[in-house]
């Protein structure tokens, strides 16, 4: 038996640092698990920029290598690593991947991409999963606190869930063992795009993009209004003291106590 993981690099949520995605380690934990009871074969993929030193994590977390297919990083070619990898899967038994990554417009569509590529069956939502008789039987995760099983023929791609019944463990040891190998896959034409030597294709200048970190615009904390509507109709014609407290003296913890105290009471803080 053969199997694959396809592993992408995550984000920080607060540095922004790239790192290992929990999704894929998730399905990297699930896929050692399996490979050791059954004696499979299996291997690490990753479409993508062979330097990145995030890709090192998924040795610590237990792949002996890493095998990245060289495709652009750019987004307007990333729908070019969709045919390397559908050429490189082929003849595998299970390929299992997170159900999306961790960038801010990742789609989560590359397993179903992948999956039509392959023309096999895919399941999301895996939180865990048993090989039996050729098949594979996956605990989905459902709304509300609900899982259903079923049961699907390999060859099969599955997608697993974040909250996966797995506990990655990391060792630098083997961070320092691993080794990190690079593939340029084999120039195929994508469907829907020109040929680079043809007249129509795009001026590689033209189709350059600009990435910068989005940026959320503050939002100006207010107190809903209690009033009625007939007393901030005569507010709007008459001047009047809104209330409020100044303070000077004190320290500031003491100040900072008092804004925390206003913010409760008008209910615009949680905690």
């Amino acid at each position: 038996m053969k199997i694959a993981v396809l592993v992408s690099v995550g984000r920080h949520p607060v540095s922004g640092t790239a790192r290992y995605s929990r999704n894929d380690a998730a399905a990297l934990t699930i896929a050692l698990s399996l490979a050791k009871t059954h004696g499979a074969t299996l291997d690490v993929l990753h479409a993508g920029d062979p330097s990145n030193p995030a890709l090192k994590e998924y040795l610590a977390l237990g792949a002996r290598t890493v095998e990245v297919l060289e495709v652009p990083a750019t987004p307007e070619l990333q729908g070019d690593a969709i045919a390397p990898l559908a050429a490189r899967l082929r003849g595998y038994d299970l390929v299992l991947t997170g159900t999306r990554a961790e960038g801010a417009f990742d789609s989560g569509m590359l397993p179903y991409r992948v999956a039509s590529a392959l023309d096999m069956p895919l399941v999301g939502a895996a939180v865990d999963l048993t090989l039996r008789d050729g098949c594979a039987e996956v605990r989905q995760f459902m709304p509300k606190g609900l899982r259903r099983r079923v049961e699907v023929q390999l060859p099969a791609l599955i997608a697993v869930h974040p909250m996966a019944n797995t506990a990655p463990s990391y060792a630098y040891a083997r961070l320092r063992e691993g080794t990190i190998s690079t593939i340029r896959p084999v120039a195929t034409k994508t469907p829907g795009r020109p040929d680079a030597g043809s007249p129509h294709a795009a001026n590689p200048d033209d189709l350059a993009w600009t990435t910068r970190p989005a940026t959320a615009k503050p939002v100006r904390l207010a107190a809903a209004e209690k009033r009625s509507g007939h007393a901030r109709m005569l507010s709007a014609t008459t001047t009047e003291s809104r209330g409020g407290s100044v303070v000077i003296e004190g320290s500031s913890v003491e100040k900072a106590q008092v804004i925390l105290a206003y913010l409760r009471e008008h209910q615009l803080v949680d905690y």
